[in-house]
């Protein structure tokens, strides 16, 4: 059967806040974020380095504004006919070099993408038979299987510059490509996005610029450069915005810090909503957590209620709200019926009895993100919870970078870290088989290790496999209360992200419905901002 959806290139229109205004002085806005900050868009991984993929590059669609699913982009149109994928682009977007955005770009972006082999490129992986340049305008991917992730799965294809990558190759290992223009992408920019990068300190800050050739007007009173910077401590950042020198905080930041800049009166909130999940992750391949009694033990022991009293801003915003199971709202397969978790310590104790293990002898290692400081007080909160189960907990302050090369070898990270997990596309697949499934390779969205559990790998297929929304809906709700018995993770909350905002700029993606995009970590569109003052 062929389906076939059409969209006018006015629809994609949809995505600007208003037309373009000459700026008299520049404007510059000032914000934050943990390090690193990757810009080689087939790498980053994390929030910091989505909100740069979006600003400097762009994709065949975007999550949706205003409602779920997704919208055009550089595409136009698309056809699905079985296995293949065929897309007609947009004949008006030009790099940020000059050079024409063609269907040449998409199929080098994707084979250098899967040849990398890093960040979301599992996405892709032995899905894709072939990607075909069939015209200047047309690309077309064939499938090696029905994949029902695909098309939300293209919101994490950035198009390159195969050009400029192509004539800034080093060498490496990859034939003629080299090193694919890995180097040449770490400190530059070539894509089409609204910015491009002036310079970049992935420790310390990516400066960038408009693009005025972009195709897709700017919201009026757009900044013109952009300083994004990384690991400012919560102290520093309150005196900063304070004194009107910064203009839009991270969203790890404690909430008494948020709520203080408010009170100041110096600043407003905003918040950001989308499926982001709390979690604490379990290391399943390092005893004792290898035993699920032992998981289901931390999990009911686990003090859900002082938690969310820990993330209230003010009477008005809160960081969290409780979690049903491992699915957060807004994926298909939610609970939205199910019971919040809470802190049962009979059940606690029934569990550990079941284990295999003595507490005694195992103690635990719960790490705690050194960037994030209100990360530390859920890290005193499970210190104290589970040394009433008899458990010796040793809490380690650790950057992210660290966390990130620690995670990499489940046999010796830490037993437990708190992590927030956003879904990478609008599918819960994308949540669920990077945190979960035995292919994929250890990362932070990972660090719960081998389940080695046949029915999860089953319904992971599953769903994949499955394009009627109906029954995926089916899989992915027995999956979230399979994996809820299983407890590879403790779910502590619902992240919401709320930021602090200096007065006089506005952020409608974060503060108006109709203009939120369907998914977290894709509202940060710099060119929808305004800096009024």
């Amino acid at each position: 059967m062929k389906i076939s959806s059409r969209f006018l290139i006015a629809s994609a229109s949809s995505l600007v806040i208003a037309a373009a205004t000459p700026a008299m002085a520049e404007r510059v806005l000032r914000l934050n974020e943990s390090p690193v900050g990757e810009i080689d868009p087939a790498k980053g991984l994390d929030y910091a380095d989505t909100v740069l993929a979006i600003n400097l590059y762009d994709t065949l669609v975007y999550p949706a504004q205003g409602k779920p699913g997704i919208q055009p982009l550089l595409a136009t149109e698309w056809t699905i006919d079985g296995p293949v994928y065929t897309f007609k682009l947009r004949d008006d977007v030009k790099f940020s070099s000059g050079n024409p955005l063609t269907a040449e770009d998409v199929v080098f972006s994707y084979e250098r993408f899967v040849a990398l082999g890093q960040g979301y490129s599992n996405l892709f992986a032995g899905r894709v038979a072939s990607a075909e340049a069939v015209d200047p305008t047309t690309v077309r991917f064939t499938l090696t299987e029905p994949y029902a992730p695909f098309l939300t799965a293209l919101t994490r294809l950035p198009v390159v510059d195969s050009k400029t990558v192509r004539a800034n190759l080093a060498p490496g290992e990859f034939g003629d490509l080299g090193d694919y223009g890995a180097a040449y992408l770490a400190a530059h920019s070539a894509g089409s996005g609204a910015y491009v990068v002036e310079s970049q300190d992935p420790q310390t800050e990516t400066v960038m610029v408009r693009n005025d050739g972009y195709f897709l007007p700017f919201a009026e009173n757009a900044p013109d450069r952009v300083r994004y910077r990384y690991g400012i401590e919560a102290s520093t950042l309150r005196a900063l915005m304070s004194r009107g020198e910064h203009d839009v905080s991270d969203l790890w930041l404690p909430p008494e810090v948020i709520a203080a800049l408010a009170d100041e009166g110096v600043a407003h909130l905003v918040t950001e909503k989308g499926g982001m999940g709390e979690y604490i992750k379990l290391n399943t391949s390092r005893a004792p957590l290898d035993d699920v009694h032992c998981r289901r033990a931390l999990g009911y022991a686990y003090d859900y209620a002082n938690t969310a009293m820990l993330q209230r801003v003010n009477a008005e915003f809160s960081q969290a709200i409780p979690m049903t199971g491992v699915l957060p709202s807004g994926l298909a397969g939610y609970a939205a019926d199910g019971t919040p978790f809470a802190q049962d310590m009979d059940k606690a104790r029934a569990e550990l009895a079941l284990c295999k293990y003595d507490p005694a002898e195992y103690p635990l290692d719960v790490a705690w993100i050194a960037e994030v400081p209100a990360r530390e007080r859920i890290a005193l909160l499970m210190q104290a919870t589970f040394s009433q189960l008899g458990f010796k907990v040793n809490l380690v302050r650790t950057p992210w970078a660290l966390v990130v090369e620690q995670v990499a070898n489940p046999e010796t990270g830490p037993h437990a870290v708190e992590i927030e997990v956003h879904p990478p596309t609008p599918d819960s697949d994308s949540l669920l088989y990077n945190m979960y499934s035995p292919d994929v390779p250890p990362t932070y969205l990972s660090t719960s290790g081998k389940l080695d559990d046949p029915k999860v790998v089953e319904l992971l297929n599953a769903g994949r496999a499955e394009t009627d929304e109906a029954k995926r809906e089916a899989i992915y709700a027995e999956l979230n209360a399979h994996l809820t018995e299983l407890q590879p993770d403790i779910m502590a909350y619902e992240f919401i992200g709320v930021f602090a905002v200096r007065n006089g700029v506005e952020m409608p993606n974060f503060s108006d419905d109709a203009h939120r995009y369907s998914l977290t970590n894709f509202n940060m569109l710099f060119r929808d901002i305004s800096i009024n003052d």
